[in-house]
Parts: C-alpha cells; sequence; structure tokens
C-alpha cells in the first residue's frame, strides 16, 4: 500500500492489489476513499467533513499526477 502523496496529518495511498476504476485512500483521523477519473468522494470512513473536504481538495489538485501514479502501480 504505497503512500502517494502526503499533505500535513493526510496520506494517499493506492493498494498495489485494488480494483478499477482508479481511486485513492485518504487517510488522516478517518479515511476517505475517492474516485480520480472525475474527482468525487466514494465513501468515507471515520473521517469528518472537513477532513474528507480537505482531501478532496488535495485530489483534485493532484489528479493528473495521482493517474498517472495509479497506471504506474496497475499498469
Amino acid at each position: 500500500m504505497p503512500t502517494v502523496w502526503r499533505d500535513g496529518n493526510l496520506r494517499v495511498v493506492i493498494y498495489t492489489d485494488d480494483h478499477p476504476p482508479p481511486h485513492v485512500h485518504v487517510f488522516g483521523d478517518g479515511e476517505t476513499k475517492i474516485a480520480l477519473i472525475e474527482p468525487e468522494v466514494v465513501r468515507v470512513v471515520s473521517a469528518d467533513w472537513r477532513e474528507s473536504r480537505r482531501a478532496l481538495t488535495i485530489v483534485r489538485e493532484k489528479r493528473d499526477y495521482l493517474i498517472e501514479r495509479w497506471n504506474e502501480i496497475h499498469g
């Protein structure tokens, strides 16, 4: 489970054995799963709305880089 980006207390992770469509898991106090093609929150587990909103902002800003990393990891 490579951490592909860090921002403060948030870690953006792409699981090596994960499934399409491309998405990331953002861990802080909780977890927010975010789709990459059209960045949107897919699932929230124990993260508050501020953390999830911040995670979504990061993913939107780094979308191209994160898709590139997804493709490197998943071929």
